[in-house]
């Protein structure tokens, strides 16, 4: 339990600005997390899958028609995995702003009490220079992890998007050949 009352008492000496800065890192560990998931769930042939079923959903038995509705479902679950990873990156990027402008803040009040009572006053001006150091650390806190699993979740959706691109070729082909059974034949064949 001390150790949540020094968290919050080091997160006040920060300032107004461990808010945003906070706000930031919530929301972007919950995407992290979010797309984490969805990468994993989607191991094995089952980014495949999931074309095949989309596809079949739209399927309309014209092999020029049904080559288009493949490669429209490909583009779809493509974005899908690009979904929310510039978010990630821009948040990642935002959080050092935040601890930059949480510097500023911090000289600018240490500027304001040399103005009024010198530089003989070390505790005052202790003030702002703790709201300068501990933005600018959270702020770094937060954006190097953030930017780290930014580049990571890249990576891995880069991999499925060519997971991706191979099944939509192997589809294709079938299709081109005829070797792809469409619904309707298979609802007409029961």
């Amino acid at each position: 339990m001390e150790l949540f009352w020094d968290t919050v008492d080091y997160l006040r000496q920060g300032g107004w600005i461990m808010v945003p800065l906070g706000a930031v890192s919530v929301v972007m560990w919950t995407l992290i997390i979010d797309r984490w998931r969805a990468f994993e769930s989607l191991k094995g042939d089952r980014l495949s899958g999931l074309l095949v079923e989309d596809f079949r959903k739209l399927e309309s038995g014209h092999p020029q028609l049904d080559a288009d509705i493949l490669r429209q479902c490909s583009l779809a679950l493509g974005r899908d995995l690009d979904n929310r990873l510039a978010v990630i990156a821009v948040l990642a990027a935002i959080a050092p702003l935040l601890g930059l402008l949480g510097t500023v803040l911090g000289m600018i009040e240490t500027f304001d009490v040399i103005s009024v009572f010198g530089t003989g006053n070390a505790r005052a001006m202790a003030g702002g220079i703790s709201v300068a150091l501990i933005t600018t650390q959270a702020g770094l806190l937060v954006a190097i992890p953030g930017l780290i699993m930014s580049n990571r979740l890249g990576q891995k959706a880069a991999r499925l998007r060519t997971s991706l691109e191979e099944a939509t070729t192997n589809l294709s082909r079938n299709l081109a050949a005829g070797t792809f059974v469409p619904n309707a034949a298979q609802g007409e064949q029961s």
